[in-house]
């Protein structure tokens, strides 16, 4: 375990998200893991994971797998997906085909499934985090690489198993208090400034004073903030763009 410890302070250390899965990820791929999906909301609903542009989703896949994946919505459907919602820590993936060879998962997993092997996605495990919420949800899931059976995942896992689980949790409690990747909710600096100045109880008039612009500028900075968040008020946004890491983030996180 002392040998991941440099490692773990390197990654509590990442100034972004990039760095940190990076990292993260070329420790897992040592262990026989070079494909990895991570993904963690703060707005998840009953019904799934919420508006996917308010998600991260990071994958080592190829960017054909990636889409499939995640922009369609296909993880959804998983076995592994749906166990992580429902539980906290984690497991390899036998029990996946035990059910399925039993025949009891539900015609949507089972298929599931099926494409995921067609790829050449058999064997894993998953690490399900506690969330800080009832809305946040997030999970790693590493998908052995090609003739890595289960039971030789078994064995990795239990040879490694605190170093894997260290390493899976210092980089989610990392990423989660970085800015989020931009993607679809990316505002601008002067977004983000007029955003700050009003978390910081000031009126419209207070931060055009502030930002030496026109009142009016301020406001067209507060609609294109809301628009670009997908919220229909200022304290939304301001709400949706601090849980985001947004605003209030030191140049570094930023950079």
């Amino acid at each position: 375990m002392s040998d991941v410890l440099p490692l773990l302070s390197r990654i509590a250390e990442g100034g972004s998200i990039a760095d940190v899965w990076s990292l993260a990820a070329g420790f897992y791929r040592d262990l026989g893991f070079s494909r990895a999906n991570y993904g963690f909301t703060r707005f998840l609903r009953s019904d799934g994971m919420g508006d996917p542009a308010d998600a991260i989703f990071l994958t080592t896949g190829r960017a054909d797998y990636a889409q499939r994946y995640f922009d369609k919505g296909f993880f959804a459907r998983t076995p592994v997906y749906r166990w992580a919602v429902a539980n906290v820590g984690a497991r390899t993936w036998g029990w996946v085909k035990e059910a399925y060879d039993a025949g009891l998962l539900p015609p949507e997993e089972r298929e599931a499934v099926e494409i995921n092997a067609a790829m050449g996605i058999k064997a894993g495990l998953s690490v399900s985090f506690p969330g800080n919420s009832a809305r946040s949800k997030g999970a790693l899931s590493l998908i052995a690489d090609p003739g890595i059976s289960h039971a030789q995942v078994d064995e990795i896992f239990a040879a490694h198993r605190d170093a894997i689980v260290a390493v899976a949790h210092m980089m989610h409690l990392r990423i989660i208090l970085l800015p989020q990747p931009p993607g679809e909710r990316k505002i601008t600096e002067r977004q983000r400034q007029a955003l700050e100045w009003v978390a910081d109880g000031k009126t419209a008039q207070d931060v055009a004073l502030l930002m030496d612009v026109s009142a009016a500028m301020v406001e067209k900075h507060l609609r294109l903030a809301r628009e670009a968040l997908g919220v229909e008020t200022t304290a939304q946004a301001v709400a949706k763009a601090a849980l985001m890491n947004l605003i209030f983030q030191r140049p570094q996180s930023l950079a």
